[in-house]
C-alpha cells in the first residue's frame, strides 16, 4: 500500500494548500490512541501528507497532582483535543488519522473521536506497559478493531511476542507491530501493516 501521491513514504510535504484529488469518493477514519506521552502526536505527524492539525498546549502548574508525569520529566506539552492528519490511499480513498488525548480527564473527547472509526492503532510504551491497560480495555469494550504499536524508544526493553501478548492480555487476532514514531519510514511501514490487517479482516476494501 502506498499513498496516491508517492509509491514510497514522501521525504517531505509539499508547500501550500494540499487538497484531495477530485476522484476521491470515500474516507476511512483511524484512531491513533494510547496513554499520555506514548508518541501519538509524533506518529500522526510522521504519517500525515498534510501539515497535521495539533491541539498541543503547554503544561502548567495547574496539572500538578492531576497528570502523572512519572517517566515523562522532559515533556512540556500535551494534546488537549485531538491530532489530525490525512493520507490519500489511492485515487478513490482517503484515510483520516485522529490522535486522541492521553489523560483520563480528556476521555469524554475520546468517546466522540472514536465514533465511526474503522480501527485504531493503540500505541504502547514497554517501559510503562501498565499505562496502556485502560485504553486497550476501552477499545475492546467499544469493539473497535485495533493493533498494538510498540513505540521503540532508545531504552525500550525487548520481550518475546508471546510474553508481550500475555502481559497485555491480547486476543490472538490483535497484531503487535513495532516502530520508532519519529522515523517516517518506520511509521509508514506500520500503517501499511495495519491497513493490510484491516483489508485481510474484510473491514476495509481497497479499490484501485
Amino acid at each position: 500500500m502506498a499513498s496516491a501521491n508517492s509509491a514510497e513514504a514522501p521525504a517531505s510535504r509539499p508547500a501550500g494548500p494540499q487538497y484531495l484529488p477530485s476522484s476521491v469518493q470515500g474516507a476511512v477514519k483511524i484512531l491513533v490512541t494510547g496513554p499520555f506521552g506514548v508518541g501519538k502526536t509524533t506518529l500522526v505527524g510522521s504519517l500525515s501528507e498534510i501539515t497535521p492539525l495539533r491541539t498541543e498546549e503547554t503544561m502548567t502548574a495547574a496539572s500538578s497532582g492531576v497528570d502523572d508525569l512519572t517517566g515523562h520529566s522532559g515533556k512540556t506539552t500535551t494534546t488537549v483535543a485531538l491530532d489530525f492528519g490525512r493520507i490519500t490511499l489511492n485515487s478513490r480513498l482517503a484515510l483520516y488519522l485522529f490522535g486522541t488525548p492521553g489523560q483520563q480527564r480528556f476521555w469524554p473527547l475520546w468517546d466522540d473521536l472514536s465514533r465511526g472509526a474503522l480501527g485504531a492503532i493503540a500505541m504502547v510504551d514497554l517501559r510503562r506497559p501498565d499505562e496502556s491497560f485502560d485504553v486497550l480495555g476501552r477499545l475492546e469494550e467499544q469493539r473497535i478493531p485495533f493493533a498494538v504499536a510498540v513505540n521503540t524508544f532508545p531504552d525500550t526493553p525487548s520481550y518475546p511476542e508471546e510474553e508481550l501478548r500475555s502481559a497485555l492480555d491480547l486476543l490472538p487476532e490483535v497484531p503487535i507491530l513495532h516502530c520508532d514514531a519519529r522515523d517516517r519510514r518506520q511509521s509508514y511501514d506500520l500503517l501499511i501493516d495495519f491497513v493490510d490487517h484491516l483489508h485481510r479482516s474484510s473491514l476495509l476494501e481497497l479499490q484501485p
